[in-house]
This record gives structure tokens, C-alpha cells and sequence, in this order.
């Protein structure tokens, strides 16, 4: 079975991090959503640098709104990372062609939609004193925590490894 695995960024404000974020998906085969309105627009350096020359190895959509977004992927299953979850994201089980929901960098994601998915809201732990994790980071932890579940599907493991140059 190919599996197949969805990122989902509402409102992304940073471009670096979008772009580190396309380049993370580009190399796990991810799927990338991007909603907006965004901070910045998709041209712009510093995202084109971010993701280095990865950008046509990339699936990628994009939609205007989050209303949009939903609406278009009605039936999917979602999983909405945030600070204010009591589940954590390695307790859950992601099925095939799961989306993983993240909220821009300043404000995460829309309390309404937390409360409305509260069953589906998951945090990664950290230490009480931090108030999150970068957004590129936390979508790195993500992917791979489904990816590990689902025991690599379709990434080299062994034999296509980069060889050490001493």
C-alpha cells in the first residue's frame, strides 16, 4: 500500500520556515498545503533559499483561506499540533493520508478550531519554561513521529546512503 502523508501550514508568517518546512517534504514525500493569507509571498528569497533547489521535487497546493482548505479536503484526517493539547503526538496512531495541522508562527492555530477538534489536538512535549518549538522543527518532529509508524515507506534506509568522505 503507498502511503501518503499531508503538512498543512495555516497563515505561515516566516518564509525561511515555510521554506525549511518544503524542503523537509520534498525529502519525505510529504504533501504540502499551504493556507492563507501568508506573511510573505512564495517568491521570495528567502524561502526560494530555504528550500534550496528542492522546490520541483515538491507536492504543494495552495489555497486562499482556511475555509477553503477545509472544504476542499472535507473528508480527511486531521491532527492539529498546539502548545494547549493534552494528547501528545507520539500517543496517537496516523492513518494513511492524515493531514497534520500547524498554526502560524505568532499565534498557532484559531482557538475556535481547537475547540472544535479537541479530540484531534496534539502537542510535543517540552519543558514548561519554552513556550514552543520552531515551526520548522515542530513539523520535522511530526512527519518523521508518522513516517516512524508507518516504518519508512518509500525512504532509503540502507544502501542508497551518502558515502563518509574522511
Amino acid at each position: 500500500m503507498e502511503h501518503s502523508l499531508n503538512i498543512v501550514l495555516i497563515e505561515p508568517e516566516i518564509p525561511q520556515n515555510t521554506g525549511n518546512i518544503a524542503r523537509s517534504c520534498a525529502a519525505t514525500g510529504a504533501r504540502l498545503h499551504l493556507v492563507g493569507p501568508m506573511g510573505f509571498h512564495i517568491t521570495d528569497k528567502q524561502v526560494k533559499r530555504a528550500g534550496l533547489d528542492y522546490w520541483d521535487k515538491l507536492d504543494i497546493t495552495f489555497y486562499d483561506t482556511s475555509e477553503e482548505f477545509f472544504e476542499k479536503n472535507k473528508d480527511g484526517e486531521f491532527f492539529f499540533f498546539t502548545t494547549k493539547a493534552e494528547q501528545v503526538h507520539s500517543d496517537v496512531s496516523y492513518p494513511n493520508n492524515c493531514f497534520l495541522v500547524f498554526g502560524k508562527e505568532t499565534k498557532g492555530l484559531d482557538e475556535r478550531l481547537l475547540k472544535a477538534n479537541h479530540d484531534r489536538c496534539v502537542r510535543l512535549p517540552m519543558r514548561g519554561i519554552i513556550r514552543s518549538l520552531n515551526l520548522s522543527n515542530a513539523v520535522a518532529v511530526g512527519i518523521y513521529e508518522v513516517l516512524r509508524q508507518w516504518d519508512y515507506p518509500a525512504l532509503s534506509l540502507k544502501g542508497e546512503l551518502h558515502e563518509l568522505k574522511w
